[in-house]
């Protein structure tokens, strides 16, 4: 496998988020979003973390443009924080907010590096969220106007968009199971804000095709999406795959491409207090609005089973409405999350989007893994020895070629992190990058993985 391999105009980056690297969240006139005060609230964060210095990415991003093109990506995607840019949601721009992704994006295109934004990755602004957030729908609106305010700013140079990443765990992860922002276990929140992300997805899209940058650009959505495994033959466990499948990948590809959802799923959770909170032609409207490409989000499968009457007193299950479990094939190789390293599922998931909804244009948007980087390299021109991590992207690479040569419409691959960083719950004690940086001093090194990845970059 070479990069010749792959089509000629393939987009080849590396990715990062706003509040993952940026640092400086009181700097510059920036509003405070939901993941601040997440951060501030005793036990939530692990080690009391907090994205207040991150990466230091808001003052040290000329280098890290330099360290990208050194690398060799001719793409980055990075997240606009909206609180960054209007610092109450709506109403009063902040300059300085908007000057700074100006200067981002002019140092990447003086790279040849081709910007692409995430107009969404998590942060919302916090005078959003005292007004509702996700839940009212006044917020889809505010979504919209913020779209358009990033549209006429950057829409000239910016000419790949993504409007959310990854709002099943907006909605499930940080309203359903409590480990996100805002913290909320209550299915009813839940399914409303995976409503309304997708309706301000729509909405968002709308918005672009009007806009002066939106007759030559490309937008779409970002998902984090999994093959759900049975963990037998037995009817039960083929069910509750089916169940985790609706669950984890329909409930938003089903809207945004058929214009439903997926049942019973859906009257599962109606019956469960938590109905979709739609109006007359709002489904029509979501799946009318046509997107240039799919982001892809992949980590790992699901391999699921039937929960047992213990495992469903105990809470073992992912809510009382979806009464499977996930397991671990026993003897599976397992990153520092622990999620299982699974290649074969990457092919297995982009043949799928290509069979079931369309043949669409696909971005791997996100891979990459976590693990321990406890080895130092000794005489070479990296400081850790990740071989787990080289050999993760290595056959993941393999199973994206392969992917391509079955048909599938992939144009792209961002390798999951650019740096480590700011890990959400899980604070600064996961490393995804393929640079290492010292926490103390912000000094970025090269990992192994990152070199392999230079190597593959530059060979024909």
């Amino acid at each position: 496998m070479k990069r010749i391999d792959f089509p000629k105009d393939f987009l080849w980056g590396t990715a990062t988020a706003s509040f993952q690297v940026e640092g400086s969240p009181d700097g510059d006139g920036r509003g405070k979003s939901i993941w601040d005060t997440f951060c501030e609230t005793p036990g939530k964060v692990e080690n009391g973390d907090t994205g207040k210095v991150a990466c230091d990415h808001y003052n040290r991003y000329k280098e890290d443009v330099a360290l990208m093109s050194e690398l060799g990506v001719n793409a980055y995607r990075f997240s606009i924080s909206w609180p960054r840019l209007l610092p109450d949601g709506a109403g009063q721009i902040n300059q300085k907010g908007i000057d700074f992704y100006n200067k981002l994006i002019d140092s990447l295109l003086e790279k040849n590096i081709t910007p692409a934004a995430t107009l969404y990755h998590w942060d919302l602004p916090q005078a959003l969220f005292d007004k509702g957030g996700w839940v009212n729908r006044d917020t889809v609106e505010r979504f919209r106007d913020y779209a358009e305010l990033a549209y006429s700013h950057y829409g000239d140079r910016v000419k790949n968009w993504f409007t959310h990443n990854e709002p099943w765990v907006t909605a499930f992860v940080g309203n359903l199971q409590g480990r996100h922002a805002p913290g909320y276990k209550d299915l009813k929140t839940a399914v409303a804000v995976s409503f309304h992300m997708v309706l301000s997805h729509a909405m968002a899209v709308e918005a672009y095709r009007k806009s002066p940058g939106g007759k030559d650009g490309k937008i779409g959505i970002v998902l984090n999406l999994y093959p759900a495994v049975p963990a037998s033959d037995s009817t039960e466990d083929k069910n509750a795959a089916e169940l985790c499948d609706a669950y984890q990948n329909r409930w938003f590809l089903d809207p945004l491409y058929k214009g439903s959802y997926p049942e019973p799923l859906r009257s599962i959770f109606e019956k469960a207090g938590a109905p979709i909170p739609e109006k007359s032609g709002d489904l029509s409207f979501i799946s009318g609005q046509k997107t240039d490409f799919l982001g892809l989000n992949y980590y790992l499968r699901k391999v699921v089973r039937a929960a047992t009457d213990s495992e469903k007193l105990e809470a073992k299950t992912p809510h009382p409405t979806l009464p499977y479990v996930e397991i671990i094939p026993q003897g599976a190789q397992v990153t520092a999350m622990p999620w299982e390293v699974h290649p074969e599922s990457l092919y297995d998931v982009l043949k799928r989007l290509d069979v079931d909804y369309g043949s669409p244009n696909i971005l791997v948007t996100e891979n990459g893994a976590a693990f321990q980087d406890d080895k130092l390299a000794a005489g070479a021109n990296y400081l850790i020895d990740d071989e787990d991590r080289r050999s993760f992207l290595e056959t993941h690479f393999v199973a994206a070629l392969k992917a391509i040569k079955a048909g599938v419409n992939l144009k792209g691959f961002f390798v999951w992190s650019m740096m480590d960083n700011f890990e959400w719950a899980r604070g600064y004690s996961k490393r995804f990058g393929i640079f290492h940086v010292d926490y103390a001093t912000k000094k970025r090194s090269w990992k192994k993985s990152g070199r392999w990845y230079q190597s593959f970059l530059k060979k024909d």
